[in-house]
């Protein structure tokens, strides 16, 4: 696996280093040689580490796990973690582009902590009136809702829009193409 290690606003110590390339050998065993695994962490103005780790896997399939913490060790840890069991629960989706042997051996702590995690179900279904609006008029209607997404009509393409807050503050527009 090819490990590819940037940082902003701190700098990289050998100590940062091996702490990573050790903690990244036990997923040399899911991946293929040639997988890339490109690390990169910033330092924010608030003092929090953010650790934001992705594994190309060809065809559009892009595996990302990201983590925040004041502590960058922990933050490193907390994102490796997170990348495990992202390769662990979709595993079966893919297979054909990990290695064919990345899963005969099982590590009983991991194994204990994957039956943990149940399949994600729907448990609550909801029926609203989706009326047609401007995307003005939805972000005035998302703000008196105090969501965080909201489903409309887009009045000039004619098309249901998702409008949805960002981390950032800002809000996004999901448009479906035809």
């Amino acid at each position: 696996m090819k490990l590819t290690i940037n940082a902003r606003n701190m700098s990289v110590t050998p100590g940062i280093t091996q702490r990573i390339e050790k903690k990244t050998q036990t997923m040399s065993r899911y991946l293929l040689p040639e997988t890339e695994m490109q690390v990169r962490m910033r330092k924010e103005k608030n003092d929090n580490r953010v650790v934001e780790i992705t594994v190309p896997m060809g065809n559009n399939v892009i595996l990302r796990s990201e983590a925040i913490d004041q502590n960058l060790f922990v933050a490193i840890d907390q994102a490796l973690a997170k990348m495990e069991r992202q390769i662990r629960k979709h595993r079966t989706k893919l297979a054909k582009r990990l290695r064919e042997d990345a899963f005969t051996e099982v590590v009983p702590e991991f194994y204990e902590e994957e039956q943990e995690e149940e399949e994600r179900k729907v448990v609550r279904k909801k029926t609203f009136p989706v009326r047609p609006m401007s995307v003005e008029d939805a972000i005035i209607e998302m703000e008196l809702l105090g969501h965080n997404f909201f489903a409309f009509v887009n009045i000039d393409t004619e098309r249901t829009n998702v409008l949805y807050l960002r981390k950032d503050g800002n809000l996004g527009l999901l448009e479906p193409e035809a």
